[in-house]
């Protein structure tokens, strides 16, 4: 990335003129103090699936994980981190990578793993994107119950219906137009 002029106008036309690599490096978010000593990096570009913590503004504090990421406007909008809007309904809020911090990086890509320089077996499954692993074991479903067998061929045939069940409808036909009477000459 080229260093950019100290002019406030210059540096904001950098901004919009900024192509998608350079978005990439601007949205990059510090990094925790625990992941900053395991990676031995300071900040690395946020991406989706990242859990990221709030540093500043109402929702101060919480830990949520990273839904999108919108480069145009250099936003980052997070699960559950709504604003309710004029009539009622629920809008994500889009918050600045200035604003948070990452606690948990997404390493499923094996690209950002050899960024950061970290080996396969030292990644978590929950790191790698992957559900853990549960002992629990899962019931399994009731069986299906069996079709009855096909009756016999000298059996009494099926009762009808009893005339209190519900039948269906009858169609209506369209009544037929009436014929004209023929004309007489």
């Amino acid at each position: 990335m080229r260093v950019s002029p100290r002019s406030p106008r210059r540096q904001r036309k950098a901004l919009y003129a900024a192509d998608t690599f350079d978005r990439r490096r601007r949205m990059a978010v510090p990094l925790s103090r625990e992941l900053r000593a395991r990676f031995r990096r300071r900040a690395v570009p946020v991406r989706k699936g990242d859990t990221v913590r709030v540093l500043s503004g109402s929702f101060v504090g919480r830990e949520e994980r990273v839904a999108r990421v919108n480069r145009r406007d250099y936003a980052v909008t997070l699960d559950n981190v709504t604003l309710k809007t004029a009539d009622e309904k629920l809008k994500p809020l889009e918050l600045r990578p200035g604003h948070l911090v990452i606690t948990r990086l997404n390493l499923s890509d094996p690209w950002r793993r050899r960024s950061l320089k970290v080996a396969d077996e030292d990644v978590t499954p929950e790191e790698r994107g992957e559900a853990p692993e549960t002992s629990e074991e899962v019931p399994e479903p009731p069986p299906e119950p069996t079709p009855s067998p096909p009756a016999p061929a000298d059996s009494p045939p099926a009762e009808p219906p009893a005339a209190d069940a519900p039948s269906k409808p009858a169609r209506r036909r369209r009544a037929a137009k009436p014929e004209a009477p023929p004309e007489e000459a």
